[in-house]
């Protein structure tokens, strides 16, 4: 029997792992092309089966808009005030820092704002509702003082702009409020 050189046997080898490797890898993108069967008890959800359900939310550029006009209310009656704007989930959107707001400001604006969608109701109507139950106040992330608008779509929340640093809530409820209807425009 003939003797294989060492280098033969190592080219030998290196040339068996990749036909093994190559193997492998096409039985694994065959199955990964497959479509693999649901397993039972999984609901396709897709509109068909009315399982699913589509939301409206408000572009960069609108909510950029409605803070821009709440911060502009603001500057016009010399207030050094926040402005945020939140979606649906309260996730913020945007939020301005005016020149000379508190820093205590910035947070509250976008706890209005969170507050104002999750009750789809201006802050300051929330705000009378502590005297009927003052636990609300209790509840994480909101702050229930005038300064928070809802933004709606089909009478469904969709956002809410809060605006925090005035001298009072009235003043804040104000300049949401103008951010708020710059969307009408």
């Amino acid at each position: 029997m003939k003797q294989i050189s060492k280098r033969a046997r190592v080219l030998t080898g290196g040339a068996a792992l990749v036909a093994l490797g190559a193997g492998a890898f096409g039985a694994v993108s065959a199955n990964a092309a497959t479509p693999a069967a649901a397993p039972a008890g999984v609901v396709k959800a897709d509109a068909k089966n009315k399982n699913t359900t589509t939301s409206t939310h408000l572009t960069i550029d609108a909510a950029t808009k409605a803070a821009r006009a709440a911060l502009d209310a603001a500057e016009k009656e010399n207030q050094r005030v926040s402005v945020a704007v939140v979606d649906r989930n309260g996730n913020t959107i945007v939020t301005l820092r005016g020149d000379g707001a508190g820093p205590q400001s910035y947070e509250s604006a976008e706890k209005k704002a969170y507050t104002a969608v999750s009750w789809n109701a201006p802050t300051t109507e929330l705000a009378k509702r502590l005297e009927q139950a003052p636990n609300l106040k209790d509840i994480p992330g909101t702050l229930f003082l005038g300064g928070g608008a809802p933004v709606t779509a089909k009478n469904a929340p969709i956002a809410g702009v809060g605006v925090a640093g005035a001298p009072s809530g009235d003043l804040d409820q104000k300049f949401a409020q103008a951010g708020v209807d710059a969307l009408a425009k």
